[in-house]
């Protein structure tokens, strides 16, 4: 089976079974980014069904993933989905919370895509792990176009979440060793690179 045929196949399960990932018009974003920057090695935060590693994977022959998941059957549906690539030489797949999970390498691109209400802390974590030029990529900075704004006819949950994404929004803006650029492309990416030191 052809490469396209199994994405998509992936793309029709994740839609059945309401698993988020990547919106097409983002994930394209981020596959020609990693493109033209040139990048080899990702760590992922949030595997979900293995739709986005397989995607940077594919971006290039010689780009490698390493991607963490702490959801079990998720985990389980991304390790079959990457078999069936022949991608398991590329994506290396970790089953674990990431908050509970150490790291030694280093990478070119930090993905965070996992439980919104942590971005902070994702963030502040494995920034560590960030090579000097490297970038930190965030998706669902809108989520579905949300963020920022009216909140009383929210339920209780979704307020508390639009309202630690704004944080994060904020944290980024006001963070002094990263800049930061947002993008209006599928569901938001912020793009956080480490400032120059003057």
């Amino acid at each position: 089976m052809d490469q396209e045929f199994l994405i998509r196949k992936i793309e029709k399960y994740a839609d059945q079974k309401g698993i988020p990932i990547m919106e097409k018009e983002g994930i394209e974003f981020l596959c020609e980014f990693i493109k033209l920057n040139k990048v080899k090695n990702i760590l992922e935060i949030g595997s979900a069904i293995g739709y986005s590693a397989i995607k940077m994977a594919l971006s290039s022959e010689d780009v490698t993933v390493t991607t963490i998941e702490k959801d079990k059957d998720r985990y389980i549906e991304a390790v079959k989905n990457i078999k069936k690539l022949k991608l398991d030489s590329r994506i290396t797949l970790i089953f674990a919370d990431a908050l509970d999970f150490d790291i030694e390498e280093d990478f070119d691109l930090i993905f965070i895509d996992a439980a919104k209400s942590q971005y902070i802390k994702f963030f502040n974590k494995f920034s560590k792990n960030l090579k000097p030029k490297g970038f930190i990529v965030t998706d669902n900075i809108n989520f579905h176009g949300l963020t920022y704004s009216d909140k009383t006819k929210m339920s209780k949950n979704l307020r508390q979440l639009i309202t630690k994404l704004e944080k994060y929004i904020n944290f980024l803006n006001d963070n002094k060793d990263f800049k930061t650029r947002f993008f209006e492309i599928g569901d938001g990416i912020a793009i956080s690179r480490r400032r120059r030191k003057k």
